[in-house]
């Protein structure tokens, strides 16, 4: 019950805390945790039954005693604060500004688990967005509304592929507002400061709005970060009217977290060991990118992920070229030998980039 603080934990086991249920709790609650110094903590009800409550904290658990620890359930979901001010902000994984401004100034909250869109209310994509890159505008056209995935291995230029896509990105013979949201999950140090300067160098960082969640972030604000995203992403889109792309990387590291939370919880693996529920919760992400009737803004995702072992076959790629439509292939030996994206070769709908180079 909210303002009611439950001291006692049952167990801690890395960032998973056990405590003994309450009434009316709730799958996905946001949990305050406070140790025997006051200090506070974030966490996730991950799981439950009649007797306990299973709580992921968002960070360490080191410190926290068994009977000191308190815990209060805030009925109330991850939410996100949006408003106008939310373009040209940089924030962490949960949706916290990082970039030295305050927060943002409006009292709109939103459910960043989003809702999926109504099959009937879907207008179909039609409208081309020019990307600048040959390969991609001339045989698997990019279109206002759609889901297109790049697939990569680890090495490959994918971030440059999106950076660049990003800088590049409009919508022609039209003046109506573009805007990007970007997200990126388990990325490294390097790598962030590598979009921000890409960024700023180019003028576009005021039409971006971008969420970070670094590798040494917990597992669990991996899942949240691309959620946050789409939320201001259907918030510019679906209230602003603004027409919105949104570049997710690297889905596999949002996949490896999923895995890692799946096999804390205990269940059941499916497929190289992650959890049975991998198609439905990635199509709970792709699927929030389209057209509604009655606004005329949109969502365009390209989601980014490497493939292991440059396996298209692996559960990840697998299962995200079913629910996508097409997939764009960086190519290792094309680019190896330095074939550029504008000799890029279509096969199937599916286009074979190397490293990209401005056009």
């Amino acid at each position: 019950m909210k303002g009611i603080e439950y001291k006692g934990v049952s167990s801690v086991d890395g960032p998973i805390i056990v405590v003994k249920r309450s009434e009316n709790i709730f799958y996905n609650e946001i949990v305050s945790v406070r140790d025997r110094n006051g200090e506070k903590k974030t966490g996730r009800v991950i799981d439950l039954n009649e007797e306990i409550a299973i709580v992921q904290v968002f960070g360490s658990t080191t410190g926290l005693d068994l009977h000191e620890t308190s815990v209060e359930f805030l009925e109330e979901p991850m939410e996100l604060r949006v408003g106008d001010g939310l373009l040209g902000r940089i924030f962490n994984g949960l949706g916290e500004p990082i970039d030295g401004l305050p927060p943002i100034v409006s009292s709109k909250k939103v459910d960043v688990n989003g809702m999926p869109i109504n099959p009937f209310a879907r207008v179909y994509p039609r409208d081309f967005i020019q990307t600048g890159i040959s390969s991609i505008d001339g045989m698997n056209t990019l279109i206002r509304g759609q889901k297109l995935p790049i697939f990569s291995g680890n090495g490959l230029p994918h971030n440059r592929l999106a950076a660049q896509i990003i800088r590049q990105a409009k919508i022609r013979n039209s003046d109506e507002q573009f805007v990007m949201v970007f997200a990126g999950m388990g990325i490294k140090y390097d790598q962030a400061q590598f979009f921000i300067h890409s960024f700023e160098e180019s003028g576009v960082l005021s039409k971006v709005v971008m969420f970070q969640s670094l590798a040494d972030a917990p597992s669990i604000e991996r899942i949240i970060t691309p959620r946050c995203a789409l939320t201001a992403a259907e918030y510019l889109a679906y209230e602003k009217n603004m027409h919105v792309l949104v570049v997710m990387t690297d889905m596999t590291n949002y996949c490896e977290a999923l895995r890692e939370i799946s096999t804390t919880r205990g269940e059941v693996p499916g497929r190289k060991g992650y959890p049975g529920y991998l198609y439905s919760d990635l199509a709970e992400l792709y699927e929030r990118a389209g057209k509604i009737k009655g606004s005329t803004g949109s969502i365009t995702q390209i989601p980014i992920l490497t493939m292991p072992n440059d396996d298209i076959s692996h559960p990840i790629p697998d299962l995200t070229g079913y629910i996508t439509e097409g997939q764009i292939v960086l190519d290792r030996e094309l680019s190896q030998k330095g074939v550029s994206s504008s000799a890029g070769l279509s096969r199937s709908n599916m286009n074979e980039l190397s490293e990209p180079e401005s056009v």
